[in-house]
């Protein structure tokens, strides 16, 4: 039904505009108390074997929205409603900006893939906390708070920018993200070398720790697929010696190999997500996770679009996974359809626990080699 829905409605609509007007369906359906239990009970059912804990948290199971959908923490209930096992909002940044030019937002439907140059486009972390602060939540769900640099701030001051979402916005996040890794803000994919991004990670979790006294927050970074082999274990080797918990890989690519979209969309500038970021996020995982082991909690996200890649990140090293992209392809059913999945995948599998699968396919090369 869905996929009908897109076909002959959101396809022909802009892509913002499109993603506007379900945000604005999802947000007023969460606010009908009868309909929104409705809506859970039918798309949010919860598999007492997908029950994990990550960050020292625990969560109705692996499965998250990935930040850049919810920018603005204003659906937060609606995309638990959904059956998102945590949400993550963001990006934000230290002050409020309007994000590129339109139009900045492009399908590859052949493709299942997104093109977008957005460039943070938020409400600024002091409004974002505001609403944090007075939110009365519907539904029990993890949140994650993601933040980036405002483009306006020069690349040397960017751990005070940092430092400022970091303390406004910490109190009231049960994880904190890093995002040094769009393409879409000048200069912000520099500060993923080491010598740039100790400082600011150390930074951060100075603020952190000196905003919120009565708990440790979680601190990630995410990483770009493009980044060289040596520059992942670089950055593994950072997280692990500064006491980071985790690393999210990965965010969207610039390359444009293998697309099967032909015309002027596909030299569009911007980051690319969806199922063609699949295969290089996996590999990424795998990476991280032979570099780090459990040392780390990590968070596989691109290309996430039915419930085997979920499985695949799982059995590579990630405790969480998240997916946005597809999405925007499968419609309101496609947590749900994850969950099922999962719980078959593991029901049938040699693993107790969703915990034991986690990174056993590296496991088992490592052992063979």
């Amino acid at each position: 039904m869905y996929k009908l829905f897109f076909h002959l409605v959101f396809k022909r609509m802009d892509p913002e505009k499109a993603h506007y007007a379900a945000f604005r369906w999802i947000r007023g359906a969460a606010r009908v108390p009868v309909l929104r239990t409705y809506i859970a009970a039918a798309l949010a059912p919860h598999y007492k074997e997908l029950r994990t804990e990550a960050l020292g948290l625990r969560m109705h199971g692996p499965f998250g929205l990935a930040a850049g959908f919810d920018k603005n923490a204003v659906a937060i209930d609606g995309m638990a409603m959904l059956g998102f096992d945590h949400v993550e909002i963001g990006t934000v940044t230290g002050e409020p900006q309007p994000g590129n030019p339109k139009k900045r937002l492009f399908r590859l439907v052949q493709d299942r893939a997104l093109i977008n140059r957005m460039g943070f486009n938020n409400e600024g972390s002091l409004a974002v906390a505001a609403r944090l602060a007075s939110r009365n939540p519907v539904f029990k769900t993890t949140v994650g708070v993601n933040i980036g640099k405002t483009k306006v701030v020069a690349e040397a001051d960017a751990a005070s920018d940092y430092v400022k979402s970091t303390e406004r916005l910490a109190a009231f996040a049960d994880y904190l993200v890093v995002n040094v890794s769009s393409p879409n803000t000048p200069g912000l994919r520099n500060l993923q070398a080491t010598e740039a991004l100790r400082p600011l990670l150390t930074a951060v979790r100075d603020a952190a720790d000196r905003t919120v006294r009565t708990r440790r927050v979680p601190l990630l970074v995410k990483i770009a697929p493009d980044l060289a082999d040596e520059d992942i274990d670089a950055v593994a080797d950072l997280a692990v010696e500064l006491g980071l918990d985790g690393i999210i890989a990965t965010n969207t690519t610039i390359s444009r190999e293998g697309l099967r979209t032909k015309g002027a969309v596909v030299d569009e500038t911007g980051g690319l997500s969806g199922a063609p970021l699949k295969e290089r996020s996996l590999e990424v995982l795998r990476r991280l996770y032979a570099r780090v082991g459990d040392r780390l909690t990590l968070v596989g996200v691109g290309g996430i679009e039915n419930a085997e890649d979920a499985w695949q990140r799982i059995l590579a090293g990630a405790t969480l996974v998240q997916g946005y992209s597809a999405f925007i392809y499968e419609g309101p059913f496609y947590a749900r359809a994850i969950h099922k999945g999962l719980a078959a995948r593991l029901n049938n599998s040699p693993y107790a626990t969703l915990a034991d699968a986690v990174g056993a396919d590296v496991k088992k090369k490592a052992e063979a080699a």
